[in-house]
């Protein structure tokens, strides 16, 4: 083996420039973010808050008010901490300044195009994933710079080992690389409008792979590597444990890609996928828990601390936020438990538990702990910190045991049937305004959360004010590896013992997993055997407590991030290869006729206003096979009823009820009224009305452009329907126009917007039954 040899020493001046400019973005833009979650929150409770006005609906500010609190709150805020430890750990200067200006900056215009463009319904409608084409690609080149700038710094490092925090570093510039490409590969139609290369169930599966990695590999990995530097350096104490680190990045990087399916459990998803989901949520709990416990007691010996030091208060309270929300996922990923909690309020409970809980309060400690430091001065009030963690934490429990309640009372009411099997709640209304009480208690802890941060921004500037921009020179010691003639070379420790193993371990999984009995036997035999085997291994290490592999492999970069990438990427291949490659049946009538047709013209045209004015945000277009769904939607959906939509529609809350069959439940003129003001149809409706789609015009010029790209992601348009697709649309125009003229609607403009939205709403569950033969070549 060899060893860590100094070789020198040299002057190295930290660029904290950069680390000060992502400090301030992060509470500027986090205070917006926050503002506009309270203002949503209110409009639940006051619908007048809406102002109908297009660009201050709930289903326009809410995306914005997701993006600004991931990528502008938590973004920044992990872009400080990286940038701040990165140097630290690796005692060298970035390796560019003007990439990390490229960075900053780059990363602050894509912010405020956000905010530019989704309250005025330029969107994707997939979470976490809104950007139209042109802002993706600006993410992709503005991340790119990020990680090459990372990257060139581990190659100039003078430290020879990595230290944990700089794995999860890795992991995230990696994986979230691979996440945001495959997710948001798309076909573009015009300068603000592209249609993905993913529809239906696979798009659903794709979103949601990404959706919960963003969540993992955004807000989770970073802030873990954030924890691992700053939470000993407030302490003063060591990582509890640096085999229990070595447990937990490998354990977590690797289980947690496959978790994505959990969040489409009982819906029209193949049940294999599903279950896959749900078994690798669950075992989320080991890995996420042991990284909560090496956090906390790192802690040991400096507990008293806690009760004079606001930095230390709120990163053992994030901690614990942590442990609390990494145990509620795999919870709520129990079939039987996703079936009362999922689309109801209790999914925003666990979100915000994490998203301020976890994240905000990691925020805040760093904040608190790295601003005096950079302006070399002491933080300007302890007391005004301590005031702010006790009404922020206040804030929180308020919101989340609110929507708790709210999510769990809302699933019973759902579900709940008389002794003669009908519904007991029939009035969708009454249910949402029977947790009001719940609504404004959400908004009184919200508004403490952001009253609490407004607290810290005016504790911080004062801090800053009272000190100047340091900048830090140090001198390092260089420490070299010094190679040994026995020393493995890069591509031995790829296709190393402990990497073959996990290898073997992953085939005999597969096998066992096999519909066929001998191999499932086969695969169980080869699994167990390798189980004993690496308990042999590892109780030798035990014994030893060398980790001389791991050691190797923390010393060499480019092996770490090869192995990381592997054990993120195959859980993503074995997810969604399966769909990808599967030839897509369509499935027939007994008449021969296609059971799913695409949309024509009009409905394609209003679809695409459906999902600029964010209607996923509060309806679902999923109906689970429950008798309660039933019994209140209509049948259960069918995985080919959404085979040509791109992108999916099936959503993650219910404001509002499904409306996966609303087209035959109502009539035009029924939608005719309901969009312009929900309560001149349902008095107790919280749903803001849509004036504007009576005066504006829809876009009928583009309409063959968009169905030439759905053409060529497959979607089975005919040359002939494409080239008659403007006398389709007026022909279909006229036909809704004429029906609402019969039930006293006159004047009607068919060109106006809102005849083409109530065509796509006629359109929901108008789906023919397959013949058997269809369904059974279909499965």
């Amino acid at each position: 083996m060899h060893s860590a040899t100094v070789t020198g020493t040299c002057r190295v001046s930290y660029n904290d420039k950069v680390v000060r400019g992502f400090v301030w973005a992060s509470v500027a833009w986090g205070a917006i973010g926050l503002l506009v979650g309270l203002v949503i929150a209110l409009q639940l409770s006051f619908p007048a808050l809406n102002f109908d006005l297009p660009f201050l609906t709930f289903s326009r500010l809410r995306p914005l008010h997701t993006n600004a609190v991931i990528f502008a709150l938590v973004g920044n805020m992990m872009f400080a901490g990286i940038y701040y430890s990165t140097q630290r750990l690796l005692k060298v200067r970035m390796a560019s300044d003007l990439l990390g200006n490229v960075h900053l900056w780059g990363w602050q215009l894509i912010i405020l195009s956000a905010a530019l463009t989704l309250p005025f319904g330029i969107t994707q409608s997939k979470e976490y994933a809104e950007l139209e084409w042109p802002i993706d690609i600006a993410v992709a080149l503005v991340w790119v710079a990020f990680a090459i700038n990372f990257f060139w710094t581990l190659a100039i490092r003078n430290e020879r080992n990595l230290y944990v925090s700089i794995w999860f570093y890795i992991s995230t510039i990696l994986t979230i690389a691979v996440l945001y490409i495959v997710n948001n590969l798309s076909l573009p139609v015009t300068g603000w409008k592209s249609y993905g290369v993913f529809s239906g169930a696979q798009d659903a599966l794709t979103q949601w792979w990404y959706g919960h990695n963003a969540v993992a590999f955004f807000l989770t990995t970073p802030i873990l590597g954030i924890m691992y530097y700053f939470l000993p350096k407030a302490a003063e104490r060591p990582v509890f444990s640096y085999r229990l680190s070595i447990v937990h990045f490998w354990a977590l990087v690797f289980i947690y890609i496959w978790a994505g399916p959990h969040h489409l459990l009982n819906t029209a998803l193949p049940d294999w996928a599903q279950s896959l989901g749900m078994l690798f949520s669950l075992m989320l709990w080991a890995p996420s828990w042991g990284g909560m416990l090496n956090g906390l007691l790192t802690l040991r010996g400096a507990w008293h601390k806690v009760r004079q030091d606001p930095v230390l208060k709120f990163f053992v309270a994030g901690v614990t936020f942590y442990g609390m929300s990494t145990f509620e996922g795999p919870l709520l990923s129990i079939k039987a438990v996703s079936a009362l909690g999922h689309y109801t309020d209790w999914i925003i409970g666990h979100v915000h538990s994490g998203a301020l809980g976890w994240n905000g309060f990691m925020a805040a400690g760093m904040f608190y702990w790295l601003v005096p430091r950079l302006f070399g001065t002491k933080l300007h009030s302890t007391k005004l910190a301590d005031y702010h963690f006790w009404i922020g934490i206040f804030g929180i429990l308020l919101y989340v045991a609110s929507m708790w309640v709210s999510g769990v009372s809302q699933g019973l009411m759902w579900r709940a049937t008389t002794a003669d099997g009908a519904l007991q709640y029939t009035d969708w209304s009454g249910i949402l305004n029977s947790q009001q009480i719940m609504y404004m208690t959400r908004s009184v802890g919200g508004g403490m959360f952001v009253v609490g941060w407004l607290m810290m921004i005016y504790n911080l500037v004062v801090t800053a004010m009272s000190g100047r921009a340091v900048q830090v020179d140090v001198e390092v010691a260089v420490t070299r590896p010094a190679p040994a003639a026995d020393e493995p070379t890069s591509t031995s420790l790829i296709f190393s013992k402990p990497v073959v193993i996990c290898t073997l371990g992953m085939i005999a999984a597969t096998m066992f997993a096999m519909p066929s009995i001998g191999l499932a036997v086969l695969g169980f035999v080869l699994l167990l055997g390798i189980l004993v085997f690496a308990a042999g291994m590892l109780s030798k290490s035990v014994g030893t407590g060398r980790h001389t592999w791991h050691d190797l492999v923390e010393s060499r970069p480019l092996v770490f991030s090869v192995l990381t990438l592997i054990a993120v990427v195959v859980g993503g291949v074995y997810e969604l290869l399966p769909g990808l490659i599967t030839d897509r049946v369509v499935p027939m009538t007994a008449t021969g006729e296609m059971c799913v047709k695409p949309y024509s013209a009009l409905e394609l045209t209003g679809r695409d206003i459906y999902v600029r004015e964010g209607c996923y945000v509060c309806h679902s277009q999923m109906i689970r096979p429950f008798g309660d769904e039933q019994l209140r939607y209509g049948a259960p959906s069918r995985l080919e009823e959404s085979m040509w939509d791109h992108p999916f529609q099936w959503g993650s809350k219910r404001t509002g009820p499904d409306l996966a069959r609303v087209g035959l439940k109502y009539n035009e003129a029924w939608h005719w009224d309901h969009m312009e003001n929900p309560r001149n149809v349902v008095a107790q409706s919280i749903m803001p009305g849509y004036p504007w789609l009576y005066d504006n015009k829809a876009d009928r010029a583009v309409v063959i452009d968009k169905m030439k790209v759905l053409k060529k992601l497959g979607t089975v348009y005919t040359e002939d329907e494409i080239a008659e697709a403007d006398d389709d649309y007026q022909a279909h125009a006229a036909q809704i126009v004429g029906n609402l003229a019969a039930a006293g609607k006159e004047n009607v403009d068919p060109d106006s917007e809102i005849v083409a939205l109530i065509a796509y709403l006629m359109r929901l569950g108008r789906n023919q039954e397959p013949s058997q033969a269809a369904q059974t070549e279909g499965k």
